[in-house]
């Protein structure tokens, strides 16, 4: 028996079940039954039958074997490769290359210890694809460090390579330092130092980060824990000037680096080397008094170009943020009301009744501790005996700061032919950029702290990695702006550079709706990648035959597509 489908003119054919059989040396066919009006699935069904296969539930004709996160591997190792960030690593592929680019992505997918990154690729894990795609899935926390061994030497050319792309003749270059805390004490660079993220108690590295105008990162460099920001910067001029080969660059520093013994000795011998910078609080206090220019400049104008016989050569651009004197203010009045209230606990214990606070050394160290907490002593006069603690506000001085609130002075070596006033300031503003990129690396995202490596070269490659971890996460942020809360189109030059920036109308409607206006909602980016992981690679094995396995990929949702076109890479690798 057979089904046969039979030409019908101008009609629909007809599908008919028939019979051979044998009539003396002749075969003859005959219609046992007209299958016309059977559903074409129900037809194949019947087909399959007579043709002696045998026939099973969907369900049942397949195995899932195994289920492994890999869109959100794709999109990291995909950006990654489009940026040819392994190819600046080395130029032929290599098992050491291999490992490097795996930290690399695994930092921005889960930043973990070595030895919990290598157990996530092991076969019996295999948290993700990631160890599969680059066939490491045997890699352990050994050949990690060897591979951060290995990658050390090659520092210095990445970074020459990502200057060449990223810098040029002329160019803006940010510089800025920030200090994370140790744990252990034997790494040579383990120092207490300036501390910045609350654990005073703890060993500190110090760590410079060298970036463009637009915040992407180009090179860093780790320093002792006890080393003072502005030492670090004549190591940079010298990468900058020698390593990558720039004649002329305009160096962006905070006025805590490019201070007036830095600029004497390690900046202004420079030919062709500009820079920008500001002054600290008591400079702008020496300009006020000595009559350079008038508060009542702002009553008119939030910026105005002076210059200073204390400052030959340079130019001043002063300017005052009402916003932020405001907040100043606010903060101000909060941190002198909290230090009374603790003083007064204080001066309460000297006058209690039983086991009073006594000794001007005991006393001492509360108050001590009071102060250090709040950083307000310069505000009160403060009197200790054997036996009473009085204090009060020192108004005065308050009332001297107060009128400095919202004032800054940026301080110039770049002509205004150059760098007009205005744009002097959008220039140091740009800092921001790379504190941005300080909290990336140090709690929002790839988590360079707490370091547990024992070694100083081990020390050096573990920021190094997490330096190029920021390079690629940079650009996948300013490729999905349009789905994250980013915004998508910073907004046009402001007529004032004084005043806070304002974010763009589509990315303020981003903020208030939570949605686009096609109703997908806008996510974090660590939620983006989250929900990109559950584009998964299936192993399926067929029941029917035992020895057919497949790797079947997730459709991806229409977001999680866009995600992938917006990337311009594929999720299947």
């Amino acid at each position: 028996m057979y089904v046969a489908v039979v030409p019908n003119r101008s009609s629909p054919p007809a599908i008919l079940l028939r019979e051979s059989y044998r009539q003396g040396k002749a075969i003859k066919n005959r219609t046992l039954a007209n299958l016309s009006k059977w559903p074409p699935a129900q037809v194949e069904t019947l087909r399959r039958v007579l043709r002696g296969e045998t026939l099973i539930a969907p369900a049942e004709a397949f195995e899932i074997l195994r289920t492994r996160p890999h869109g959100h591997v794709a999109a990291v190792l995909g950006t990654l490769r489009r940026l040819e960030l392994d190819h600046l690593i080395a130029a032929t592929r290599s098992r050491a290359r291999d490992l490097v680019v795996a930290m690399i992505v695994a930092r921005i997918l889960a930043p973990r210890s070595k030895l919990a990154t290598a157990q996530g690729w092991d076969p019996a894990t295999l948290q993700s694809t990631l160890g599969e795609v680059l066939a490491i899935e045997t890699a352990d926390a050994d050949e990690l460090y060897e591979a951060m061994d290995w990658l050390l030497p090659r520092q210095g050319r990445i970074e020459q390579a990502l200057a060449q792309r990223h810098l040029h003749d002329g160019t803006l270059v940010l510089y800025d330092v920030t200090s994370t805390y140790f744990e252990g004490r034997t790494c040579p660079l383990a120092q207490f130092g300036h501390d910045r993220d609350g654990k005073g108690h703890r060993l500190q590295i110090v760590f410079g980060l060298l970036c463009n105008a637009d915040g992407c990162p180009v090179a860093v460099e780790v320093f002792d824990g006890n080393t003072g920001d502005p030492t670090t910067l004549a190591p940079q001029v010298q990468k900058v000037r020698e390593r990558f080969g720039l004649q002329r660059l305009v160096l962006v520093g905070d006025r805590g680096m490019l201070t007036e013994a830095r600029l004497r000795e390690d900046v202004r011998p420079i030919a062709g080397l500009d820079w920008i910078t500001a002054l600290r609080a008591p400079a702008i206090r020496q300009l006020v008094e000595s009559g350079v220019f008038q508060l009542s400049l702002f009553d008119t104008q939030d910026l105005a170009e002076i210059t200073s016989p204390d400052y030959p050569g340079e130019r001043l651009i002063v300017c005052k943020n009402p916003f932020m004197a405001e907040e100043r203010a606010r903060k101000r009045q909060e941190l002198l009301a909290a230090t009374e209230e603790e003083l007064a606990k204080v001066a309460d214990a000297t006058r209690r009744p039983h086991r009073a606070l006594r000794g001007q050394a005991a006393i001492g160290v509360r108050v001590g501790r009071v102060l250090g907490r709040f950083k307000m002593g310069k505000h009160f006069r403060i009197t200790i005996t054997d036996e009473l603690l009085s204090y009060e506000r020192d108004t005065a001085h308050i009332a001297q700061e107060a009128a400095l609130d919202g004032i800054y002075v940026i301080r110039t070596s770049v002509p205004a032919a150059e760098l007009d006033a205005a744009a002097a300031v959008r220039a140091y503003k740009r800092l921001s950029t790379v504190e941005r990129a300080f909290r990336s690396l140090k709690a929002v995202d790839l988590k360079v702290r707490p370091i547990y490596h024992r070694l100083a070269d081990r020390v050096r490659a573990h920021v190094f990695l997490c330096m190029l971890a920021y390079y690629v996460e940079w650009h996948m942020r300013r490729a999905l702006a349009p789905l994250l809360f980013d915004d998508p189109e910073p907004p046009a030059r402001r007529e004032s550079p004084v005043t806070p920036a304002q974010r763009s109308a589509v990315a303020e409607a981003k903020a208030q709706r939570k949605h686009l206006e096609d109703g997908t909602p806008v996510q974090s980016f660590q939620a983006l990648l989250r929900d990109l992981a559950t584009v998964a690679k299936n192993r399926v094995q067929s029941k029917v035959a035992p020895g057919v396995v497949l790797d079947i990929l997730t459709t991806p949702t229409s977001v999680q597509q866009r995600a992938f076109d917006l990337l311009g890479i594929s999720p299947r690798m």
